[in-house]
């Protein structure tokens, strides 16, 4: 991203415009397929491939040189607006194979878009000097590649439920449910911290070199570890989930995320660069663990019939609340110490875990 940011010669504000245009994106996709009700009249994996394919083409335009910011921010909106085919369609597809043990199945598919969002990072640091348009091409290959597997190996699973009308009340039906209101709102206050962090990942380690002199750090690979460890604690807390139950787990992860963000400016004074690594691949796993329970939360609490469409409204809803926080990051920047500013980070946890903690039982 820095470096298309100086490719393009274009301001330091950039970053957060350019990573909340594809969050307005997917927002208005999501919106689009909630209210056609698309995840659940049409096949999932022939969605899945669809915007696989047209979601890769946007990106891919980022490579041509004639950009200016306003058509950098509109492929990145059209990228966002296919992802709305992806990730909600692709939980879909999970819970149409699975009854029982939603929460392990959901943990190797959030773990696969915890890698999926640190492999960039990995195809950076582990090749020097490659130029970013070339990690541009590779993720679009990829994200084809991955549409077209869904689409030959994932047929329609067994328990799904096509719904055959559109419905335009379900934004307001979804949430009569007191549990699904606990669970949604849950994964909003989740929501508040967890893209921001990523975003902030690269910035958080630069920072901490600034602040220590002789301090020397493989930022992408670091960048790569710190984001890519909540694949592993995606899947160990969907089988954790199976035993204790997706909603105390999911309790105990929010907490310890929310305890990351608050000792976060104690964090930046180690002098041990490896102690601050180490509180960084905790804080991300333990900031994507909860992800995949609140998702079987909320898709174990919807009307069967609208599933996907559920999960399709809480995501677009989530993604919504990530625009505010990486935009009050950016904004605030340069205004606050970032070992200060992270702390905000803590609020989404915080009133995430005040809705979790209701004694409704999810």
């Amino acid at each position: 991203m820095t470096e298309l940011i100086s490719h393009f010669d274009l301001q330091e504000r950039a970053l957060g415009d350019l990573t909340s245009f594809v969050q307005f994106g997917f927002i208005a996709g999501t919106l689009v397929f909630a209210m056609l009700t698309i995840a659940d009249r049409y096949a999932p994996s022939k969605v899945f491939l669809i915007c696989g394919l047209l979601g890769a083409v946007a990106n891919v335009l980022l490579i041509l040189d004639m950009h200016t910011i306003s058509s950098l921010l509109v492929l990145r909106f059209i990228t966002g607006f296919f992802l709305a085919g992806i990730y909600p369609v692709g939980m879909r597809i999970a819970a149409d194979y699975y009854d029982k043990g939603l929460g392990k199945s959901l943990g190797y598919l959030v773990g696969a878009l915890v890698l999926g969002t640190a492999f960039p990072h990995l195809i950076k640091g582990g090749l020097d000097q490659i130029p970013w348009q070339s990690v541009i091409i590779a993720i679009s290959i990829l994200a084809s590649i991955g549409g077209l597997i869904i689409y030959l190996l994932v047929p329609t699973g067994p328990y799904n439920r096509r719904g055959q009308d559109v419905d335009f009340t379900v934004f307001a039906s979804v949430f009569k449910s007191r549990n699904f209101r606990s669970a949604a709102f849950g994964y909003f206050g989740h929501m508040w911290e967890l893209y921001a962090f990523w975003a902030f990942v690269p910035v958080i380690l630069s920072t901490y070199q600034t602040y220590h002199k002789f301090t020397e750090l493989n930022i992408p690979l670091l960048s790569f570890l710190i984001i890519g460890t909540g694949f592993l604690s995606c899947i160990t807390s969907g089988y954790l989930s199976l035993r204790y139950g997706a909603k105390r787990i999911a309790f105990i992860a929010l907490s310890l995320s929310c305890l990351c963000c608050i000792v976060s400016p104690f964090a930046f004074q180690l002098g041990h660069a490896s102690l601050f690594i180490a509180y960084l691949i905790f804080w991300g796993a333990v900031v994507i663990a909860d992800s995949p329970l609140f998702s079987t939360l909320v898709a174990k609490n919807a009307q069967p019939e609208i599933k996907g469409t559920a999960l399709t409204i809480v995501n677009c809803i989530g993604f919504t609340i990530t625009i505010f926080s990486i935009q009050l990051l950016t904004s605030l920047n340069g205004q606050i110490e970032l070992k200060y500013l992270l702390v905000i980070l803590s609020i989404g946890p915080i009133l995430g875990l005040v809705a979790l903690s209701k004694k409704e039982a999810l």
